[in-house]
């Protein structure tokens, strides 16, 4: 073959070379990416099985750190009015009294007050118990009456009724009537209501009864005598 017949030749077989070598190229990268497991040919393709049996529960948790406190919530709305009501809280009671005591009156008046004993009253709803505690004589020749009773402030007690004792003497045999004397210790004891509250003025009074004569009253001879005050709940 001619050198000039073989030259249209060579210019063929390297125009293919050309084409083919892409190619080459193309699938030897393709070749790289994707590499085939080696034991996938030896096992053949399973099923997938039955559901296994739920796990336990793991043990709880500890606690998370405290979150960051929220931001306040708004105003709520306006209430209704409400209605007042006046509730009336009462202190405890506490015991209050008063003693005034004389070693020997020896008061031989018929008519006027025998002694007196101030007291301080804390409620105007209570009630006051008085007392007098004291040797009392009658003496007349004919009969005779004579009458011992409290006042406060200076009248006698209304509510309800006065506070009082009486000694009634009649007549004797002519020959003893004028020599009896006798003292006896005596009280005069009640309760008073509706006596107004601060200082009350308690005195004890002798005087006459009602249609009879007075006759010779003797109050507090040779013994103690006493007023006591004592202010008690209604």
């Amino acid at each position: 073959m001619s050198p000039l017949s073989a030259r249209p030749l060579l210019l063929l077989l390297l125009l293919l070379g050309c084409l083919a070598l892409p190619l080459y190229a193309v699938e030897k990268v393709r070749n790289r990416g994707y590499r085939k497991d080696p034991d996938a040919d030896k096992f053949p393709s399973c099923m997938q099985g039955p559901t296994g049996t739920p796990g336990r529960e793991g043990n709880p948790g500890t606690n998370g750190i405290p979150g960051t406190p929220g931001i306040p919530g708004r105003d709520g709305l306006k209430g209704e009015k409400g209605e007042c009501i006046n509730e009336i809280f009462e202190e405890p009671w506490r015991p209050n009294y008063k003693q005034c005591a004389w070693s020997s009156l020896n008061y031989g008046i018929d008519l006027g007050k025998i002694a007196d004993c101030t007291f301080t009253k804390l409620r105007s709803d209570s009630s006051l118990r008085v007392l007098f505690s004291g040797s009392l004589r009658l003496k007349c020749k004919n009969a005779c009456c004579q009458r011992w009773y409290f006042t406060f402030n200076g009248a006698e007690c209304t509510g309800p009724l006065p506070v009082e004792s009486i000694i009634y003497l009649d007549q004797g045999s002519p020959e003893l009537n004028s020599t009896i004397n006798i003292h006896r210790t005596s009280s005069v004891e009640g309760l008073c209501e509706g006596v107004k509250s601060g200082l009350v003025d308690v005195a004890v009074w002798v005087g006459t009864c009602s249609d009879y004569p007075r006759g010779d009253a003797s109050t507090g001879w040779n013994s103690v005598s006493r007023i006591i005050v004592e202010e008690l709940p209604k």
